[in-house]
C-alpha cells in the first residue's frame, strides 16, 4: 500500500502503527458476487473496504440471515475477532458490488494489537458499530412484520448502492432476510399494491 492510500479509517493511529500497515496490507479489486469468507474457514486477512460493499451472513439449519454490511472505512469485526482468537469463522461473507478492499495479515495485526495498543481502540470502535446493527437485526426479526422488513431491506440497499431499480431475485431477497422464496412473492405484492415498489423484469424499482 502506498502511504498516500492509507484509508481514513487508519489516519488517527501512531504514525509507527500506520507505516507498518503501509508495508503490510495489499489492496485487492473483489469482483461482485464472491465470496470472500466461509463458514468454519480459518482468517488470514482481515478486509478493510475502500470502495464498494460487502455483506456478512449467518447460516442455521439451512437458512441464511444478512447480519450487517462492511462500507467503506469499515472492516469485519467477525474475522477480527476469529483471527484474535484462531478459531474458524461462524459467519460467511459475499461482495455486493465491485469491491477495493485493504487486507491485513492476520499475523501482522495479532502482533500490533501487542505493540500498538491504539489499534485495539480502532476495532473497539467497530464492535460498536457491529454491535448496534446486529441489535438492529435482532428487533427486526422479532418485533417487525414481514412486509416491514421488506421495505426497510429495500430501501437501506437503494441508499448503500445508489441503485433502483434494484437487480435481484425474489429467492435472493428470502436468503438474506432468513426466510422462504413464496413468503416474499408474497409480501412483494402486498407492497406492490400498496404503491411502495414496482416490480419490472429482472428488477424491483422503490418508490
Amino acid at each position: 500500500m502506498e502511504a498516500e492510500q492509507v484509508p481514513p479509517v487508519f489516519s488517527q493511529l501512531n504514525p509507527g502503527l500506520v507505516s507498518e500497515i503501509t508495508a503490510a496490507a495489499v489492496q485487492k479489486m473483489i469482483p461482485k458476487d464472491t465470496e470472500i469468507l466461509r463458514e468454519g474457514q480459518y482468517v488470514k486477512v482481515i478486509p478493510v473496504v475502500q470502495k464498494g460493499l460487502i455483506k456478512v451472513f449467518t447460516r442455521h439449519e439451512g437458512r441464511e440471515l444478512l447480519l450487517y454490511y462492511i462500507r467503506p472505512n469499515e472492516s469485519c469485526i467477525m474475522s477480527f475477532a476469529a483471527s484474535i482468537k484462531n478459531e474458524p469463522s461462524n459467519v460467511f461473507a459475499l461482495t455486493e458490488e465491485n469491491t477495493t478492499a485493504w487486507l491485513l495479515p492476520v499475523d501482522k495485526v495479532s502482533e500490533w494489537t501487542r505493540q500498538f495498543p491504539d489499534i485495539n481502540s480502532l476495532f473497539f470502535q467497530q464492535y460498536n458499530l457491529r454491535y448496534g446493527e446486529l441489535l438492529d437485526t435482532i428487533h427486526h426479526v422479532l418485533f417487525d412484520r414481514m412486509d416491514k422488513r421488506l421495505h426497510d431491506y429495500l430501501m437501506e440497499k437503494v441508499n448503500l448502492t445508489g441503485k433502483n431499480p434494484l437487480k435481484i431475485s425474489h429467492r435472493q431477497i428470502a436468503n438474506e432476510l432468513g426466510t422462504a422464496r413464496e413468503v416474499i412473492s408474497r409480501v412483494m405484492k402486498k407492497l406492490e399494491s400498496e404503491g411502495k415498489l414496482l416490480q419490472q423484469p429482472h428488477s424491483i424499482k422503490v418508490l
